[in-house]
């Protein structure tokens, strides 16, 4: 059997949304506003598409277990929960940043866009090694609850 459809759907959506910052930096550098305000409003709805699918299927169908050997379940639960809290707190300056780069509240922005940035890349590389880990190198497990996904009770 293949790949899941949702949640290779959604990981995309996270990927391209990196690469949509990756761009709109470029952008920046270059002084090109306009080009990078568009290019990183269509960051942020990429990753909302994600995270519209993902909460989606999380709510109608469940989210799935760990299914890889015991001996990597500690490790991988870990970093799961890593990658938990840097999608949230990226997820929060990613918002922040979008609403001072709007307004123009240019100060806040240029300090906290460029971490912004950096922290969404590490998210998208987490994410794609989570979805790697549960559905590519291990076949996912059963299908459950959040809570017992991630923690295993």
């Amino acid at each position: 059997m293949g790949v899941p459809l949702l949640p290779t759907i959604s990981t995309s959506f996270i990927v391209i949304s990196a690469v949509l910052v990756a761009i709109g930096w470029g952008l920046i550098f270059k002084r090109k506003i306009d080009a990078h305000k568009k290019v990183m409003i269509a960051a942020g709805v990429s990753a909302l598409i994600f995270f519209i699918i993902y909460v989606s299927r999380t709510v109608f169908i469940g989210n799935t277990a760990f299914g890889g050997p015991d001996e990597v379940k500690g490790y991988y639960t870990f970093f799961l929960i890593f990658h938990i809290i840097l999608a949230t707190v990226g997820a929060v300056f990613g918002l922040v940043s979008i609403i001072t780069g709007l307004k123009t509240k240019l100060s806040i922005h240029r300090k906290i866009g460029p971490i912004t940035s950096i922290i969404w890349f590490f998210v998208a590389i987490t994410g794609v090694a989570v979805y790697l880990l549960l559905y590519v190198i291990y076949k996912g497990g059963e299908t459950t609850s959040v809570i017992k996904a991630i923690l295993g009770f």
